[in-house]
C-alpha cells in the first residue's frame, strides 16, 4: 500500500457526519512539501478526526434516543482511520535494528 493508497481510502468515507454533506478528506496536498511532510500532516488530521468522531460517538451514546446504525457506521470509519494511522506510524518511524 502506497501513499496514494491511503488518500484513496477516505476518499468516499466521510467524516462520519452524515447530514453535513460536507466531507473533509484531510490536509491539501502541497508540491512543495516531502512525502514524510505529507504523510505527517495526513497523520495528524487522521488523528484528530479519529479523536472528533469518538467524542461524537460519546456524545450521541449520552443523550436521548440512540440512533445505532450511525453508531456503528461510525465505529467502522473510527477503525479503518485507526489503520491508516497505525499504517502511517509505522511508515514513519524508522525500523530498529535490536
Amino acid at each position: 500500500m502506497d501513499d496514494s493508497d491511503i488518500n484513496d481510502d477516505m476518499g468516499d468515507k466521510g467524516s462520519g457526519d452524515e447530514g453535513s454533506g460536507d466531507k473533509d478528506n484531510g490536509p491539501i496536498e502541497n508540491d512543495n512539501l516531502t512525502l514524510a511532510q505529507q504523510m505527517q500532516e495526513r497523520l495528524t488530521w487522521l488523528q484528530n478526526e479519529h479523536r472528533r468522531i469518538d467524542q461524537e460517538i460519546d456524545a450521541l451514546t449520552q443523550t436521548g434516543p440512540v440512533d445505532m446504525l450511525k453508531i456503528r457506521r461510525m465505529k467502522k470509519i473510527k477503525l479503518s482511520m485507526k489503520d491508516q494511522i497505525s499504517y502511517l506510524e509505522n511508515q514513519l518511524t524508522p525500523d530498529i535494528i535490536a
